[in-house]
């Protein structure tokens, strides 16, 4: 089985930036596929024929993965979930980022996933945020899950209301990225 790489990885492998290679992929000069949730994956072998062509050096060394904060982001808009997903894909800390659609598939992969954030649109369908809230704090298992809470018609009472409920922070549609990832960091790294 070829070992595969995510954008992260295959950039310290190269030793560039994630974007770097992003761009190879877009432009054609790399194999990859994305995963069900969006996300780019490459083989390892795909990988280092391309480096070999490139002249670019092929560490002997491993790369560690362990450590990685696991982010789940619940939305039923997919622009919405791709544009997250890649900019924190892109980010230099190296997440594990799945998604998820609908409040049930959000509910298994709470459960099974174990992720360190939950980033949840509260206005979808099946989903009532201040209970997804309550229910993930009050639980042993999944209590220092942080919550970052979006929504595209928040106000003043809406924020403070989720806060009480356990929401960690809150964003309004359209998203701002920029803050989305600083806020992310933020949280991870005092989780």
């Amino acid at each position: 089985m070829d070992e595969v790489f995510t954008v992260f990885k295959a950039s310290q492998h190269c030793n560039v930036s994630p974007k770097t290679i992003i761009n190879w992929i877009d432009a054609g000069h790399i194999k990859a596929y994305r995963t069900p949730g969006g996300h780019r994956r490459i083989n390892r072998r795909d990988l280092e024929n391309f480096m070999r062509k490139q002249g670019i050096p092929i560490p002997e060394t491993e790369i560690e993965e362990d450590g990685r904060k696991k982010i789940l982001v619940v939305d039923d808009d997919p622009i919405i979930v791709e544009s997250i997903v890649q900019a924190l894909e892109e980010d230099e800390h190296d997440y594990e980022v799945i998604s998820a659609a609908d409040g049930f598939e959000a509910g298994l992969q709470v459960n099974h996933f174990k992720p360190n954030l939950l980033i949840l649109d509260i206005m979808m369908p099946d989903i009532k945020g201040y209970e997804v809230c309550q229910k993930i704090k009050a639980n042993k298992e999944t209590c220092d899950t942080r919550i970052i809470v979006l929504s595209a018609y928040l106000d003043e009472e809406k924020f403070k209301q989720m806060k009480d409920n356990g929401a960690d922070a809150c964003f309004s549609k359209p998203l701002p990225l920029p803050q989305l990832k600083e806020e992310v960091a933020r949280l991870l790294s005092t989780g």
